[in-house]
């Protein structure tokens, strides 16, 4: 079984080529169909407060779901439970996200990870050509967000600079993560693979058009965690794949902008990595 020998980027880009189904693409708007089968999503349990672990594994900033959460709808084969988000970015606040829209590379991309119901294991789930199925969330930077700065006076200043460092994150929900749910309507919709090792062709992509704000200091914060070998821990997203002859399909829903990136801002101050004073 042909693998992404590991997380550096000289290995993500030299996937083997007989793969036809990778992640992530360029979606060209112009380009895509519109599917009236893409409804809008119904989230179930995304409300519960849980005590999640921040994980640095080396390549990127990654949270366990330890609840039961799900989502069901917008033409999803059953329903999938939620496993995991983690987040990808570039360097000092510059381009970072893994998908591009006609082109733009935004400067972060969140991903919550989630895999069919009755499967126990992600591994498994990856077995199954439809088993995992993932939300992305892009953000973009505003000029000033103020609005949380006494929410990060709160937390402690933690240490998860290195890899293979765990912090605790503050009681949260999945919902505190995303836009609320009435904004979720505007989305894309594609089958590609996983964007890390080993990036198998098992997951149903529903991205987020509009992105989500967040401030310039919140995100050079994140370029002061360490890869594996010490590194500063930047451009940590793959290059965009071949489509390869595959349709990218959109909802109908409205254009409604997200409003809060407050999860965010609490991963950075968890992980050390924002100002406190």
């Amino acid at each position: 079984k042909i693998k992404c020998p590991s997380v550096s980027k000289a290995a993500l880009r030299s996937i083997n080529k007989t793969r036809r189904n990778q992640s992530p693409i360029n979606i060209v708007t112009r380009k895509t169909l519109r599917d009236e089968r893409l409804t809008r999503f119904r989230f179930d349990n995304y409300q519960q407060i849980f005590r999640g672990t921040i994980k640095n594994n080396g390549h990127s900033v990654q949270v366990g779901v330890p609840i039961l959460s799900t989502i069901s709808g917008g033409n999803l084969p059953t329903s999938y439970k939620a496993v995991q988000f983690h987040l990808h970015w570039g360097s000092n606040g510059g381009p970072g996200s893994e998908h591009t829209i006609d082109g733009e590379q935004y400067p972060m991309e969140l991903h919550i990870v989630h895999m069919k119901h009755h499967y126990t294991d992600l591994t498994t789930a990856l077995s199954d050509p439809q088993g995992v199925a993932v939300l992305g969330f892009f953000y973009e930077v505003i000029i000033s967000m103020t609005v949380w700065k006494s929410n990060l006076r709160a937390h402690h200043r933690r240490s998860a600079k290195h890899q293979n460092g765990n912090t605790s994150l503050h009681s949260i929900s999945l919902a505190q993560l995303i836009p609320p749910e009435h904004n979720l309507t505007t989305y894309y919709r594609y089958k590609g693979s996983l964007t890390t090792p080993g990036c198998t062709e098992a997951v149903i992509w529903t991205l987020f058009e509009n992105p989500i704000p967040l401030s310039m200091e919140q995100l050079r914060a994140f370029s002061e965690l360490k890869f594996h070998n010490g590194k500063q821990m930047v451009g940590t997203f793959r290059p965009v794949q071949p489509l390869n002859g595959r349709q990218v399909f959109r909802s109908g829903g409205a254009v409604v902008l997200a409003t809060s990136a407050l999860l965010l801002a609490a991963i950075a101050t968890a992980l050390g990595l924002s100002q406190t004073n």
